[in-house]
């Protein structure tokens, strides 16, 4: 069996895109800036991504087994031009989305950031990408690598090179790719 490229890298590209300035990036941030321990951080930030991703990715690979190709094709033709549209508007973090500090740095960005990807558009975009591929591991890996790729240097580097990236232009580019995944799945084409 051979390993599903074209899954791992759209969903790895995709997330790694839609991610910078989603709110999870700006709570990586926030957790940089309020406990200074990238390592923990990073690490609880993986956890959060695995386990909710494989949650989201498991999911869209059962819709493929209740949902029949035709009905599936339009669902998943619309969701990814909804998530272009969704691209284009700017996220917000309320301070109350992280969890008390007494739970420790690791354990707290792994609530926080699970908590966090609830309804966020990596999350809705990996069930739409498990369903789109049927390869969960491939999705999985994917936009969990594509998180990491955002988030890693938020937590490393900080809020100042947030400043120097052009997150409109990410944004747009991130949308467009979406749109164009809508549209060939509506016209038929790379469907499952």
């Amino acid at each position: 069996m051979n390993f599903p490229f074209e899954a791992f890298g759209i969903s790895t590209g995709i997330v790694a895109l839609a991610e910078i300035g989603d709110k999870t990036q700006l709570l990586a941030f926030m957790l940089a800036a309020r406990f200074r321990r990238p390592w923990p951080i990073i690490a609880g930030i993986f956890i959060a991504t695995i386990a909710n991703h494989a949650c989201a990715g498991a999911i869209g690979t059962w819709l493929t087994t209740v949902i029949g190709p035709e009905t599936l094709r339009w669902v998943l033709g619309l969701s990814f031009i909804a998530m272009a549209v969704w691209m284009l508007i700017p996220d917000k973090l309320d301070e109350d989305e992280v969890t008390a500090p007494k739970l420790g740095v690791l354990a707290t960005t792994i609530v926080a950031f699970f908590l966090a990807e609830m309804g966020d558009k990596t999350q809705i975009a990996t069930v739409a990408l498990a369903a789109k591929y049927d390869a969960l591991a491939a999705v999985v890996t994917g936009t969990t690598l594509g998180m990491m790729i955002a988030n890693v240097p938020a937590v490393l580097l900080g809020n100042g090179i947030a400043q120097r990236l052009p997150v409109r232009l990410v944004h747009g580019i991130a949308a467009t790719i979406f749109a164009a995944l809508g549209s060939a799945v509506l016209l038929g084409f790379g469907t499952t």
